[in-house]
Formats: structure tokens, sequence, C-alpha cells
């Protein structure tokens, strides 16, 4: 996880809050230097987020927004 960090230039403390949800809403330029350096295109990332959790219901569709990964 450090690696990554440094290599996205983040902190390391910033990585950890986004991993564990304490950063509800990281930066858009944050994400985006995540995702390179892990080789993920923010098509892939988006995907991922945007998926229902396990067990929503229907009114949990669709849940996140475009403006939520720009805050």
């Amino acid at each position: 996880m450090l690696d990554v960090a440094l290599d996205a230039r983040v902190s390391p403390e910033t990585l950890r809050k986004i991993e564990s949800g304490r950063v509800a809403t990281p930066a858009f330029p944050t994400i985006a230097a995540i995702a390179d350096v892990l080789g993920l295109s923010l098509d892939a990332v988006w995907a991922e987020i945007s998926r229902p959790e396990r067990g929503a219901g229907p009114a949990d569709v669709g849940h996140h927004t475009p403006g939520q990964l720009t805050a």
C-alpha cells in the first residue's frame, strides 16, 4: 500500500482513509491517480462503485452519482 500511495502522490494515511471508507468522496484527481497506479481504467472504477451492493434492494440501485467522484 505504501508504494501505491507514494506512486499516486497521496499520503499513505489518505489512501488508508479512502480504503476504509473514512473519506466518503475523495477528490477526482486522487482517484484518477490511484487508478492509474493500479492499472485500472476510470471506467472500471466507476463500474465497481456503481454496482448494487449484495442484498441491496431496488431502491439502492444507482445510489452513486457522477458528482460523488468530483467532490
